[in-house]
């Protein structure tokens, strides 16, 4: 299909090999399929799960080199295939939509997108705010509506509430109208305040903040963004018969015991499946939609890094992320 701008070309930057440097390379703007959109990029997301796969310590995201990395982004569409009737040219879109299970990644110019996997940009946030958006809101979303279901006044427990998933779990839970704590640092009580939360100090005892917040009845719903032996104090933190947990990172090996013996539930969620699998696809369309709704609303704010970074400062931002040191999510400015 010939595009109807004047360029065939995109920059990329290439992963050739792991824990390396990226490549700048000059590449074929992707083909349009019928049921897709071409976007022209204009930023890029950079998650933790990112710099695993840069580092080499994510098979299940499913990425060969050479490879275009980057998940989220937001864009302009330049071009849609003949089946596409919900989108323009022009349209402000966002969406997590490639980098793994060998799609193009995000930091390049352009890329292609199924049309259903997507939405509309919230029209009052910036590029740049918007791709920092997609992978943490639809993994925050799947924990606390596909799968726990959180209803008005219930008591939410967010362990890492304000970190990337965290922070959009909190404010969605606040949104949904549930009483929400979230654990953090000292360093980050006033932040997880300003979102309407109780914070508590992560170094609390299970005993303690249970009793505390819940006068020893547990929670009725934990979203453990942290893993390891935050997933086993969740075990002991949520309420009997009726408690649910929901763990991102349930990777590791754990005792179920304390879990059965509250009859309390356990789900975990696993964002890529629909990008490794191309099931569900539509889902996280629409789950971008209700993110678009909420962010229109006023109803949440994405936290974003002092400083954003260009294409050619990629390898820079990685480094910063690899420390540990960021504000907030980094954002890679394609335009």
């Amino acid at each position: 299909m010939n595009l109807d701008f004047n360029t065939t070309k995109m920059k990329t930057l290439v992963l050739e090999q792991f824990e390396k440097s990226f490549v700048a390379k000059e590449m074929n703007i992707p083909i349009l399929k019928d049921h897709e959109v071409l976007i022209q990029i204009k930023a890029s997301g950079l998650n933790p799960l990112d710099l695993k796969i840069k580092n080499g310590q994510a098979a299940h995201a499913q990425v060969s080199l050479p490879a275009v990395l980057g998940i989220d982004m937001s864009g302009i569409v330049v071009q849609m295939g003949k089946d596409v009737r919900n989108f323009k040219k022009g349209d402000e879109v966002f969406g997590m939509v490639g980098g793994v299970g060998g799609h193009q990644g995000t930091l390049a110019e352009y890329i292609t997108a199924d049309s259903e996997h997507i939405s509309l940009k919230p029209k009052n946030i910036s590029f740049q705010e918007a791709a920092a958006i997609p992978l943490i809101f639809i993994t925050a979303w799947e924990a606390l509506v596909d799968q726990i279901d959180i209803q008005k006044d219930q008591t939410v427990l967010i362990h890492g509430g304000a970190g990337g998933v965290g922070h959009m779990a909190v404010q969605i839970a606040v949104a949904k109208g549930a009483k929400v704590y979230a654990t953090a640092s000292s360093g980050n009580m006033k932040k997880i305040k300003s979102y309407h939360a109780q914070p508590i100090d992560y170094t609390s005892s299970v005993a303690q903040y249970v009793d505390q917040y819940t006068s020893g009845a547990g929670f009725d719903a934990i979203v453990d963004t942290v893993g390891e032996s935050i997933l086993d104090d969740s075990f002991q933190a949520v309420k009997k018969y009726t408690g649910h947990v929901v763990s991102i990172l349930g990777w590791s090996t754990h005792n179920l015991a304390p879990l059965s013996f509250r009859n309390a539930k356990y789900s975990g969620v696993f964002t890529l499946y629909p990008l490794l699998t191309g099931e569900r696809k539509k889902h996280h369309g629409d789950i971008l939609k209700e993110a678009a709704q909420l962010f229109e609303a006023g109803k949440i704010k994405v936290q974003l890094h002092h400083q954003t970074y260009s294409l050619e400062q990629t390898d820079t931002a990685y480094h910063l992320l690899e420390t540990g040191k960021a504000t907030g999510k980094i954002v890679i400015d394609i335009s």
